[in-house]
């Protein structure tokens, strides 16, 4: 049985719960974009769900908005990615892509339920963290410049985590 995550916003506009069966908050991104819209500490940790699943109270109070990529070339595009945030407080809640219509991903930084301890953390994108950001390494955790080959899905199932 997948884990029931429960969200919520700060001010309390928008609750919401997901299925997951990948409950670990073990991948911190230092992207720009996750960096400067849920990451306070520099990076930002995102869950996988059942998008399926997910149910929303408090969806008049959501707003959506597509980050924007800067090339090294000078050239920007638009992500794919949608992210929802609340419009009251500006809390972070979670983000889709039409490429993974499957999944969901809400920020940790939203989660409610008590999430289970990863044993190590993934760094990625640690290419663009900023000057000021000193990571936290864990004598087993993994250290990327871009993303990892390993998906979410096979992180959990090779160390044994998955929740059927």
């Amino acid at each position: 049985m997948p884990m029931t995550l429960k969200g919520s916003c700060h001010c309390g506009a928008v609750h919401f719960t997901v299925e997951s069966h990948t409950p670990y908050p073990y991948q911190r991104c230092y992207c720009s974009i996750c960096r400067k819209t849920g990451g306070g500490g520099g990076y930002a940790i995102n869950i996988m769900g059942d998008a399926g699943t997910l149910k929303v109270e408090g969806a008049h109070a959501i707003g959506v908005f597509h980050a924007r990529i800067h090339r090294d070339d000078g050239t920007c595009e638009v992500s794919s990615g949608e992210r929802r945030y609340c419009t009251k407080c500006g809390s972070a809640l979670w983000v889709s892509d039409e490429a993974w219509p499957d999944l969901v991903h809400p920020f940790a930084s939203a989660i409610d339920t008590d999430l289970p301890v990863p044993p190590e953390s993934v760094h990625l994108m640690l290419s663009s963290k900023a000057s000021w950001v000193e990571p936290q390494i864990g004598p087993n955790d993994q250290l990327f410049d871009a993303y990892p080959a390993e998906s979410i899905e096979d992180w959990h199932r090779s160390r044994s985590l998955w929740i059927d």
